[in-house]
């Protein structure tokens, strides 16, 4: 079938895998760097756990065969090599059926991970890296020209994530039906990054200007990423615009990047493709079964994104196949932040020696500036902003963390910025503080250097000793 395939994307082609590949290799890193303080044998959630009362149907993975620790380690670190090797282009020396099941090894690794992740691969690029992994598969190699039904794939989980944004946005908080969301979200995000501060001082009738020019790109332009060239590059060239945007203002681990990477599937790229001969049928056909089961598949995810009562960050199917996206349905307008604490002396009291843990990432030392990290995603970060936002977040996992800083837990540690304690000098107590904080004005930071000024709000969680904290896990 000659309309099968196009050749006028095989150079775009080859950067969307190129890039995507270094994204498994980001979340694979993670993976391998952060799970035994989260989700190892002695892990704050372990697998071992989740895998005694969760049934393989509801969450396939091969951790439900085998989850030790030296297990889960070799299976992140061998999807790190997968990985590199996709960038080295690897896939492009073997035959094409080759190709494509070196493909499929980083998505059914993956997999496996984000299903026994629990609340810490509850977010919605996980879903995302996964189906637009999916597809990847599908993608072919240097043996055929990129087939046209995978390009348009790609572009419709495009249009999901940004019209399904747009849409969770305009039917969420007024504000951005007001246009003054980012009067307050470059100071309440997440996680902060080191042009956050500047992005929130910005004058408010940019702020306007930014938000409408959200609401286009995410309600408007989408639809043209099925028109002819050279509309639908210009459509995708203004969302890598926005989405470069998105990234110098804040760390949203590969979200962005991601969406970049999908855009691509919409870009003539220049660059002469080579003469391949046509696609073997049973590629054809491969391609076209695949196609029909996820448009049949769309049906879920298009009738939440079409409906008043639209969810955010959904998987309808164990395999993450097909999805719906969206984020910051509601904008806070405060900062709240969980400050931890802990001492070594024996009676706790209120103004005694409290030592403050700093974390990587989430705001603590008002003078500290913010790093940047994405596309590196610090999960405990993430989940102690959550933490702030209602303790009922941090219900699942907050009692075993300070267990672990009692305990001064050497993979918990690493997780973090610096403790305040020696490795052989545990604290005795610990205990966790809500502070509100917000952004310094100009004047404040001249005078004092910090970008943050922070109000003690509230008791998070009194002086702890090991021994409590034991008796109620």
């Amino acid at each position: 079938m000659e309309w099968f395939t196009a050749p006028e994307y095989w150079m775009s082609r080859l950067v969307l895998q190129k890039a995507l590949a270094v994204i498994y290799l980001v979340a694979f890193l993670g993976a391998a760097l952060q799970f035994r303080a989260l989700i190892g044998e002695r892990g704050m959630l372990p697998v071992s756990r989740f895998v005694a009362r969760v049934p393989f149907r509801r969450a396939p993975s091969v951790f439900h065969l085998r989850c030790s620790d030296r297990f889960f380690a070799a299976w992140a670190w061998t999807g790190c090599a997968v990985s590199v090797a996709l960038v080295a282009g690897l896939d492009g020396l073997l035959p094409l059926w080759g190709g494509m099941l070196l493909w499929l090894v980083p998505w059914l690794m993956y997999l496996s991970i984000v299903n026994v992740g629990q609340t810490w691969y509850s977010f919605g690029w996980e879903s995302l890296l996964l189906e637009t992994g999916f597809l990847a598969v599908f993608l072919g190699n240097d043996e055929v020209a990129p087939p046209v039904v995978v390009l348009f794939l790609l572009r419709w989980i495009l249009f999901r994530v940004e019209f399904g944004a747009g849409l969770i946005k305009m039917r969420g908080d007024a504000c951005w039906r007001k246009l003054t969301c980012l009067d307050h979200h470059h100071e309440t995000q997440p996680m902060p990054g080191p042009l956050s501060w500047f992005f929130h001082h910005l004058p408010k009738p940019l702020h306007r200007i930014e938000v409408a020019a959200n609401h286009f790109t995410q309600l408007v332009v989408p639809v043209l990423l099925f028109t002819p060239q050279p509309v639908a590059t210009a459509a995708a060239s203004l969302m890598i615009l926005t989405q470069l945007w998105l990234i110098l203002s804040g760390n949203f681990s590969w979200l962005n990047w991601i969406t970049i990477v999908l855009a691509l599937s919409a870009l003539e790229l220049p660059g002469t493709a080579p003469d391949v001969p046509g696609a073997p049928l049973w590629y054809e056909v491969v391609v076209l079964a695949v196609a029909a089961l996820l448009v049949t598949l769309s049906y879920r995810p298009v009738r939440n994104m079409i409906s008043r009562r639209q969810v955010m960050n959904r998987s309808f199917d164990p395999l993450h196949l097909v999805n719906t996206y969206g984020a910051f349905g509601s904008v806070s307008r405060i900062r709240y932040e969980v400050v931890v604490e802990g001492t070594a002396d024996a009676v706790p009291h209120e103004d005694y020696d409290w030592r403050e843990y700093e974390f990587r990432g989430k705001p603590g030392d008002p003078r500290r500036w913010p790093r940047q990290f994405a596309p590196y995603h610090l999960r405990l970060d993430w989940m102690m902003w959550f933490a702030a936002l209602s303790p009922a977040y941090a219900e699942p996992w907050f009692g075993a963390l300070v267990e672990r800083l009692l305990e001064n837990d050497r993979d918990t540690l690493r997780l973090l910025r610096s403790s305040p304690f020696p490795p052989d000098a545990p604290p005795r107590y610990v205990r966790a503080r809500l502070f509100r904080y917000r952004y310094t004005t100009w004047q404040e930071l001249r005078e004092t250097g910090a970008c943050w000024e922070r109000t003690y709000v509230r008791e998070f969680l009194p002086p702890t000793r090991l021994d409590v904290v034991v008796q109620r896990s």
